[in-house]
């Protein structure tokens, strides 16, 4: 296991548990898919391991930030 892995698989985990905190709706359905696009990002950095995977978890974390707020 890489590093990637582990960070990428911790923000999947986070996102989940915000998106079942969130009430039904439209937010909701956008926390549910970055927290796939993070879980599909571990699956590939578990499998090889590089810096490609750091631009699709920058637009991750931007999309998430718009949910928010």
């Amino acid at each position: 296991m890489s590093d990637a892995y582990d960070y990428f698989r911790e923000h999947a985990i986070a996102a989940v548990r915000k998106a079942r905190a969130l009430p039904r709706g439209r937010p909701k359905q956008k926390q549910r898919t970055v927290a796939r696009v993070y879980h599909l990002l571990s699956k590939e950095a578990a499998l090889v391991p590089n810096i490609q995977h750091l631009d699709d978890f920058r637009v991750a974390r931007q999309l998430e930030r718009q949910i928010r707020g």
